[in-house]
């Protein structure tokens, strides 16, 4: 049985994943749960089989995430291709909704009295964009109340890896300028944004709970995958973390 990380805030059986625990062997070594990975197909099948275990789930639903801001409920494993967003709502028990991330924020949302619950995938692009509110969205239109929902962010690049140039902070200063104060200054133009920080207040200003695990991709490669760790080191492909959510 793999052991995930868990939020003191969620109830429904969840957990953000580590690399530990998984069948995946090179450059994927663990649990690499990324069918978009050049990882072998059978490897990140069986992976993907021990996080659904993991939960007691009859199964594990991820997207086909591409940075949006756009989310949807979903009821069961996709028919054809997997939808081509970054947040899912649920009612239905027995489904995982499952968040890949290696360096973007995994967002795991919970209303305990409906029990529905929410997964995003929340790269600075959707983050901005507002994946979060759109995931909190679904879970209302599903029937949950938004002062009972609970929202966990996870594993991902802290500030003080996460180094950006001067047009990204523009974007965010271009939306608020009050978004000044999630960044800090770097070498020369560069600057450090925190992207959980960013996370945690949009969430509290859309009226639910949260929280971070306080986890950084980045800086622990013994239990976290991380893309810009591979893009500093090598180049390449690179193993996805899972993030996930069944109702209870």
């Amino acid at each position: 049985m793999l052991t995930p990380i868990r939020a003191d805030s969620i109830i429904a059986p969840h957990g953000f994943f580590t690399r530990v625990g998984g069948v995946s062997t090179g450059r994927y070594e663990g649990l690499n749960c990324g069918p978009g990975s050049d990882d072998a197909t059978d490897a990140v099948t069986e992976n993907r089989a021990r996080v659904t275990a993991t939960l007691g789930a009859d199964c594990l639903v991820s997207v086909h995430q591409v940075h949006s801001a756009e989310a949807t409920h979903v009821t069961g494993p996709h028919q054809g291709d997997r939808p081509k967003l970054d947040g899912m709502a649920t009612a239905t028990k027995g489904v995982a909704l499952g968040a890949l991330h290696a360096d973007c924020a995994p967002v795991l949302f919970e209303d305990a009295k409906a029990n529905i619950v929410g997964a995003a995938h929340a790269g600075w692009r959707g983050a901005l964009g507002g994946v979060t509110d759109a995931t909190i969205a679904e879970m209302v239109k599903l029937g949950a109340a938004r002062e009972n929902i609970c929202a966990a962010i996870g594993p991902c690049i802290s500030q003080r890896a996460y180094e950006v140039g001067p047009e990204f902070m523009d974007e965010f200063l271009a939306d608020d300028v009050d978004n000044a104060r999630f960044f800090a200054g770097g070498q020369g133009d560069r600057m450090q944004f925190d992207l959980p920080r960013y996370l945690l207040n949009r969430l509290r200003e859309a009226g639910v709970q949260a929280e971070w695990t306080g986890h950084c991709t980045y800086s622990d490669p013994d239990r976290f995958f991380s893309y810009r760790r591979v893009c500093h080191e090598s180049g390449g492909d690179y193993g996805r973390l899972v993030s996930a959510i069944t109702p209870a």
